[in-house]
């Protein structure tokens, strides 16, 4: 069984067992939560799909780690200009370890 979910502003298809990196959430490690935005469900051949969203579909889901993603360098350049930018940034993240779907 597995469950097309949102959260962040990204959408996610996940399964019973996985674990998932997400943007980070305001919980505690060891917590867990619930995922109610879940936009389509499947087992096997059968399909749930929502409009939006699959309604009394959820999805149960602990926290196990915050940190944050590798480095993604920026480099701007204008030849010729003498004009040159580097910048950095690292996401923070969510990892979740996905329990039930009900739905």
């Amino acid at each position: 069984m597995y469950a097309v979910i949102k959260t962040g502003g990204k959408q996610y298809r996940v399964a019973s067992g996985e674990k998932i990196k997400v943007e980070q959430i305001a919980a505690d490690v060891g917590q867990e939560i619930v995922i109610d935005q879940v936009l389509a469900v499947g087992n096997g051949s059968e399909i749930k799909v929502g409009t939006p969203l699959v309604s009394g579909a959820t999805v149960t889901a602990t926290v196990v780690a915050h940190g944050k993603h590798d480095k993604v360098h920026i480099f701007k350049m204008r030849r010729r200009k003498h004009y040159q930018k580097r910048q950095g940034h690292r996401q923070q993240f969510t990892e979740l370890q996905i329990g039930a779907i009900a739905g």
